[in-house]
């Protein structure tokens, strides 16, 4: 019966995303504050990898939705794999987001808190877990209005903001705006509010919209959603998945419109298409992922519509290189040799590709046929 227990929650902790629970004694705060971290599916069996941040003000609140939906769009590859960090502010954070009424800039707790974020949770992140330089910070309202002070920062921390019906402290609007416009990081910022959101959030943000929509900044990447029959408080649980799918956008798999919209009409070669969209994500969320299985068969597919034999040549040797121990480099170099004539050469790759592990529809029943085809056709 130990046994059996031990097993189940060695394997709760390796199939289930982990949350860890801290108490911080924050030197600059003069106070302890209680953190929420959950970290991604296998953390401690991907010893390489490294994965964005996401800061979560409003921990007490905000974390679980946030954290809920990483998990759920990083299992379906929608995004990166991503650690969750929440911070508690339960009965503090009108502290924790104070102004001054003159300058309009934090002071008193609120200056200790930016302080907080910035000089102490950040780095004590950074220093104990795998990150990568990509983070994403989370508010509603009030944390949502102080979370943009990072903005004005020469160097900001954060490359994404995800602000949820932000009560927009004076100036600040346009303080954003100048400086969103004048960044040279890339910058994305999603902003939400809702058609039964307290009115006046409402207006101010509508406003904020206008505001945005004139930046002319390519590397400033904006959404923005006015949600229906929605109130100040569920926008948060329709925004938080919008927000996440507008900023990965380009990270996810490709899928059928994109594959209709984009990879059949492109410019380029279709191989072209598939280096160019992994090189986007590196430049943008400076993350190296491996091609997936997935989008080499909807390039091999384009290929076949096309009959544009020339680049399976290319994407065989790049799935080679990405999934060695799998047929598909095998079997886009055995299409490549077979299509242009060399049935010698195709044969072998298809006996290569038998040897090796099955992907997606490629399977060794169909290699075998191929082979038997191949021998058919030519006579050997």
């Amino acid at each position: 019966m130990k046994k059996l227990t031990l097993l189940f929650l060695f394997i709760s902790t390796s199939i289930f995303a982990q949350t860890e629970y801290k108490v911080l004694q924050s030197e600059t705060l003069q106070d302890s504050r209680q953190i929420k971290i959950q970290l991604p599916r296998n953390y401690n069996n991907n010893t390489e990898k490294s994965y964005p941040v996401f800061i979560v003000l409003d921990g007490d609140y905000l974390f679980e939705p946030v954290a809920g939906n990483v998990d759920y769009y990083s299992y379906w590859e929608d995004m990166p794999e991503s650690i969750v960090v929440g911070v508690n502010e339960v009965g503090k954070r009108r502290k924790d987001t104070e102004y001054d009424k003159e300058t309009f800039l934090p002071t008193k707790q609120g200056a200790e808190f930016f302080e907080f974020i910035g000089l102490e949770l950040l780095p004590l992140i950074d220093k104990n877990y795998r990150t990568a330089k990509f983070a994403i910070i989370v508010g509603h309202d009030l944390t949502a209005s102080f979370m943009n002070y990072y903005l004005l920062k020469e160097d900001p921390l954060f490359k994404g903001y995800i602000n949820l019906s932000p009560d927009y402290a004076p100036n600040l609007k346009e303080r954003v705006a100048d400086a969103l416009n004048a960044s040279e990081s890339k910058t994305w910022y999603y902003l939400a509010t809702s058609t039964d959101d307290v009115e006046s959030l409402n207006e101010s943000n509508k406003q904020m919209n206008e505001l945005l929509k004139t930046i002319d900044n390519e590397k400033f990447y904006y959404y923005f959603d006015n949600f229906e029959e929605a109130t100040h408080y569920s926008l948060v649980g329709r925004g938080i998945p919008k927000a996440i799918e507008s900023i990965f956008s380009i990270y996810r798999p490709i899928n059928q419109k994109e594959y209709e919209d984009q990879v059949l009409t492109t410019k380029g070669t279709y191989y072209e298409y598939l280096v160019d969209k992994y090189e986007t994500v590196s430049e943008l969320y400076g993350l190296d992922i491996q091609v997936r299985i997935n989008d080499f068969i909807y390039i091999a597919d384009a290929i076949e519509i096309s009959k544009e034999w020339d680049q399976y040549k290319d994407l065989g040797k790049l799935a080679n290189d990405e999934h060695p121990n799998k047929m598909l480099g095998s079997y886009f170099l055995a299409r490549y040799y077979e299509e242009t004539g060399n049935a010698k050469k195709a044969m072998k790759e298809y006996q290569n590709a038998f040897a090796l592990e099955e992907a997606s529809y490629l399977t060794k029943d169909m290699m075998l046929k191929r082979i038997e085809q191949i021998k058919q056709d030519f006579g050997y």
